[in-house]
Formats: structure tokens, sequence, C-alpha cells
């Protein structure tokens, strides 16, 4: 705030506090998908990275965007640009001069006009053969000295960038100041590479010629950095010529400014550059085909650019041990793609250091990542919400909050509706009243029936829940794996949330059943091995029933293919297809099993397979249970429309 008022600009001081917060929920739920379809967390991370969310650009966009503009940079540019003008430079100085002889009918004119005729056709030779020529042209003469400062300003602007604009009107003195300052620069990094104490003297350095450094380096390593960097880039960028425009330059450049002293200072700079930093990148090139013409000092700057894309393109990649994204160079990242890249970039790495710092992600002892239990609980959320979305689309509900019928407290309360039967919170709705009375300055505590809270209640029966799912491997062939992953996790957390006083048993059944818990199911990668064996789920199962002999007993069954395994008494499973009546006497006795304690076996029948229509009709009709044939996208509704429906 200032004396006339308040002045508004660009926030700098860091993030943007009011930009929209990461959107975690949307990248779990990608993170999920991949972990469910067998992804490891690790892998499923790197991929929703490489993705992006939303809106977010992932680091595969950028990496093309990044090689799009490498690619475009070598296909629109050439490297002759120097050559190209100082040749037309010549040809408009030796035009020049021709004019001014032509009328001239003296020896001396015709001599001139002779020793133009004789200069080499090289640039190089011909400019150098002009150096002590006595231009009769005043244009002519400036056309020539024009070469020679385009040639100061070119060699300069190759080592120090920048430099080109900075000399834009060249006066004598300036040319003597970028005399001293090569030889002062020389003479502190020689002192530098020999180890010696260079600090007062980079001061000194600084004091006197820091004018030609915008990047306002702070000691001599970040000056050495700065340089060699460019210096590099220029020689690679003479790499990239061919060889007989490498020996035109180099000859161009003896005749910088018309002293050869700053080519010999700038060739002194490239060696000690080079021993010390002899990690850059010296001998490399790069194909330029295009038609634009590109300077020494654009052209040295487009061979950093190519660098810096490079170096980007690695760190998008993350292939490198420990690479995190904040690795990523976002000040460079934005001169080469823009702002909105560097957003981009900035909002995944905050995507993958607030997964980790939210705890969703835990690391295992063995270094691994796994989802952890806030994750799943998380996951649970997001797949019963779009289960209790179907229901409602299906069946015309509402949601009336409610957790079911007087008798438990579950400890959550709600606000009072008309017809409600729940005993009333009376400190919520106290509280609730006062807080109203005092927001609109009364004295005095009113009650109201918005003030009303009451108290939350389940039912008070209690259920034994068994989810057999297949596992088998066509379950991931014809891309029912994720669908039953869901229906499983959605199941898992209505109970741990809504009926937590349920047992729940997940069961998976392929060669072999198994009991797994909500994380194991999750991760579970499919794999190829045949058989069906529900007669070992079932078995699991009716164990599962008998340790609560309390409780309702509920069997659901998700499958896409009639048993074809079965277990033996000493444990060996038997496969055989088409199936065999061995297994299907096995699979009926235990389904008889089920109905003597009570228990009805559900089964969601997916695909269809006539075999598989023909044998869950036999066990509807053997234990008085149900078939459902519910398409893939509905099957987490109908089993957990089936599982509510077995509780009443």
């Amino acid at each position: 705030m200032s004396a006339e008022g308040y002045r508004y600009g660009p926030w700098r001081e860091g993030p943007d506090p009011l930009a929209p917060p990461v959107d975690l929920r949307a990248a779990l739920e990608a993170l999920g998908r991949d972990v469910m379809e067998g992804a490891s967390p690790r892998s499923a991370l790197q991929e929703l990275l490489r993705r992006g969310v939303g809106d977010t650009a992932g680091l595969d966009e950028l990496t093309r965007r990044l090689w799009d503009r490498r690619s475009r940079i070598q296909r629109r540019h050439r490297l002759d640009g120097t050559l190209t003008e100082v040749r037309e430079l010549l040809d408009r100085a030796l035009a020049a001069e021709r004019t001014e002889l032509f009328p001239d009918p003296s020896d001396d004119a015709r001599f001139r006009e002779a020793q133009l005729d004789a200069l080499p056709s090289g640039t190089a030779a011909a400019v150098r053969d002009l150096a002590d020529y006595d231009w009769r042209s005043q244009a002519a003469r400036e056309a020539y000295e024009q070469i020679r400062e385009k040639l100061g300003q070119e060699l300069m602007e190759s080592r120090f960038q920048g430099m080109k604009q900075a000399l834009g009107e060249m006066r004598p003195e300036d040319t003597e100041r970028i005399r001293q300052m090569m030889a002062d620069l020389n003479d502190l990094l020689l002192a530098h590479l020999r180890g010696d104490d260079t600090d007062e003297r980079f001061d000194r350095f600084m004091a006197d010629h820091g004018e030609f450094f915008p990047e306002n380096p702070s000691t001599v390593e970040e000056l050495v950095d700065a340089l060699a960097t460019r210096a590099a880039a220029a020689q690679r960028m003479m790499n990239s010529m061919t060889e007989q425009q490498r020996q035109e330059l180099a000859e161009l450049m003896a005749g910088a400014f018309g002293d050869p002293r700053f080519a010999d200072q700038v060739a002194t700079l490239d060696a000690n550059l080079r021993a010390l930093r002899p990690g850059e990148d010296w001998t490399s090139s790069a194909r330029f085909r295009g038609k634009d013409p590109l300077g020494l000092g654009e052209g040295a700057q487009a061979m950093a650019d190519l660098a810096e894309l490079d170096g980007l393109a690695e760190q998008l990649g993350q292939s490198y041990p420990g690479a995190r994204l904040e690795d990523i160079d976002l000040e460079a990242l934005q001169r080469q793609l823009g702002g909105e890249a560097g957003v981009d970039a900035r909002r995944l790495a905050e995507l993958e250091r607030e997964l980790r710092n939210q705890g969703l992600l835990d690391r295992a002892p063995d270094g691994t990542l796994t989802l952890s239990p806030k994750a799943m609980r998380r996951l649970g959320e997001t797949a019963l919400s779009e289960v209790i979305g179907g229901l409602r689309s299906r069946r015309g509900e509402r949601d009336t909050a409610r957790a079911g019928a007087a008798g438990e407290l579950t400890g959550s309360t709600k606000p009072w509706t008309f017809g409600a039967t729940e005993p009333w919170d009376v400190p919520r709705t106290v509280r609730n009243a006062v807080l109203r009375t005092l927001s609109t300055g009364s004295g005095r505590v009113r009650f109201d029936v918005s003030d009303v809270e009451v108290a939350e209640t389940e039912q008070r029966a209690r259920a034994a829940v068994a989810l057999c799912v297949d596992t088998s491997w066509s379950m991931v062939q014809d891309e029912r794996w994720v669908p039953m992953k869901r229906t499983a996790l959605a199941l898992h957390h209505l109970i741990s949330t809504r009926f937590r006083s349920d047992e729940l048993q997940l069961i998976t059944f392929g060669r072999h059943a198994s009991t797994v818990d909500i994380a194991e199911l999750t991760a579970l990668e499919g794999v190829w091995e045949q058989g069906t064996n529900l007669h070992h789920a079932l078995l699991l199962a009716g164990r599962h029933l008998r340790r609560n002999p309390d409780a309702r007993p509920v069997v659901l069954v998700v499958t896409d293919g009639e048993p074809t395994a079965h277990l033996e008494p000493d444990g060996e499973a038997v496969f055989h297809y088409p199936t065999t009546q061995a297994t299907l006497r096995k699979t009926l006795s235990e389904v008889d099993s089920l109905a003597r304690l009570g228990a009805s076996v559900t089964v969601f029948m997916l695909g269809d397979n006539p075999s598989l229509a023909e044998f869950v009709d036999l066990i509807a009709r053997r234990g008085g249970g149900r078939v459902v044939a519910p398409d893939v996208d509905g099957l987490g509704t109908a089993v957990v429309s089936d599982y509510l429906r077995n509780r009443k």
C-alpha cells in the first residue's frame, strides 16, 4: 500500500497463492486405475506424470513440444549468415568503387580497376587483400568498414550473449574498451586456472567490465559457467559447418574490428575455458537444412538452444537414478516453450510431492511404493459414489443420508428432517442455536427447527459377506479386470464405513482360490493360468460364514466362466476343459453346504457364455439363489444393490 492507495501488480514472491489446489482426487483415480490394471504404484505414478491430469500437460506432451521446437530450429535455419552478409557488403563496396572509377580516364583509375579484377574469388581472401586498399568511393569505404565492424560484433556475440546489441553504435573508444576487457578476462581466468585466490580480482573485474555481463555472475565459477556454455555452443556451430565455411570464417575473424588482437584474445579465451570446463560439449555438431541464414552470434545461440532442449528432454524423461520433477529447470523450460509449459511442469511437481506428502503412497521395507490405506479409502469412496449414482439413476432414489433404521448409534449426526425418528443430539443442537443467534447480534438464545440435529443409527443385524471374484485370464482378456476390482473396492468401502459390524471376506479364484485383503486385490496382477475353481472359493466362503454364526450369510460370486477346476482332498487343484462331472458335483456340493448354513448364492454372470448360463441357472434352482447378468459398467451397482437387499 502506498500513500496514494493500493497498488496492484504481478505476484513475484513464489507460487501463486490464488492458484487452484492440485487435483489429487483425479490423480489418485488415474493412479488407482493403473494399479488395478496390474501396474506397480511406482510405474503407475510415472505413467500418470507422463500423461498429465486434466488440463495439465504431461511429461510426454512437454517432451513432444521440445522435440518439435528442436526440429523447427534445424529445419528453418542455415549457418552461413555471417559469410552471406560479408559477401553482400563486399559486393556493395566493389560495385560502389567501380562506379566511382569508371568515369575517370586516368591511368590510376585503370590500375585500381585492375587491382579489383585481380581479387581472389574467396570472400575472406578478398577482404584480406583489400585491407590496405585506398578507397576512392566514400560509400565503398563505409561498406568495407561495416565488414570489419560486423565481424567484430559477430565474434563478440558468439562468446558474450547480448554483446551485438550493446555494440550497435561502435566508436573507437568502444573497441579499445572491449580489447581491454578481453585482456583482463583472460588474465583472471588464467589466474583461476593456476589455483590463485581470485576473489578480489573478480570483484575489480566486475566493477570495471560488469556492463558486458548481463548474467551478473557473483563468483568466478558462475562467470566461467556462463562463458563456457556460450563458447562451447560457438564451437559446436563451427563443427556443424562445412570445412570450406570454417576456413572462410576463421580467416575473416582474423580481421575483426580491423585488429588481429581480437581474434587472438578469443582463441586464448576458448583455450582457458576448455581447460576450466572440459566436461562441456566441445566436439558435437548438428545438421541445419533450412533457408533462413544465421550469423555467428545467432548460430551460437541456436546451438545453445539445442543443448538446452536436449537437457530439458533428459530432465522430463526422468530416466536417470534418483530423478525427481524438482530437477526440471523451469526457467529454461519457459524460455523454450513459454510460460504455460512452466506452469504445467510446476503443477506436475506439486502433484508428485503432494501424493507423497499427504500419505497416499507408502514405501515398503524393500523400497517399493505401495498405495497407503488412506489412498485405498479414497479409491473406495470414489468407486462407491459411482455405484450409488448408478443405484439412484436406476431406481429413482434420492440421497436421504440415512444409515439405517433405529438401532446402534454410528457416532455421526445429521440435520433433522420431517418424519425423522432418531434421537436428538442435544449438545450439537444447543451449539447450533448459540452460534446462529450470536451471528445475528441477538442477546438471547432462541431455538429454531434448523438448529436440531439427530443422531445417526444403523441396523443391529450383522451380515457375514463373502465376495468371490474370478481372477482367471479371461477376466483380463475381456476387459473385466478393472470393473471387478472397482466393485470390490466399492463394497469394501460401503461395509467399512456404513455397516461396520458386518464381516467381509474377499476371495479370489483361478486355478486355486485364496483370501486377500483389499490392498492385495487392488494391486493383483493378471497372470496366465487355466482354471476356474469355484469349488475352492465356495469352500473358503463357507469357512467365513461358520466363523460368524450370528450373522446373516451373504455369498456373492462374480465370474465369466463355468467351473473348470476343483480341489481334491490332498489340496491339489484338478483342471479340465470342458468341465467334468466331478468338478460340477463338487461345486454343487458346496452350494448345498452353503444352503444348509442359510446362505443363498447370488451369481453375477459376465458375458453370454451358454454353458455358464446353464450352470448358474442350476445353482439358482439348487440353492434358492439368484442370477444377475449385468454389463461390465453396471457390475458394481448390481453387487452393492444385491448386498443391500440381502441385509434386509
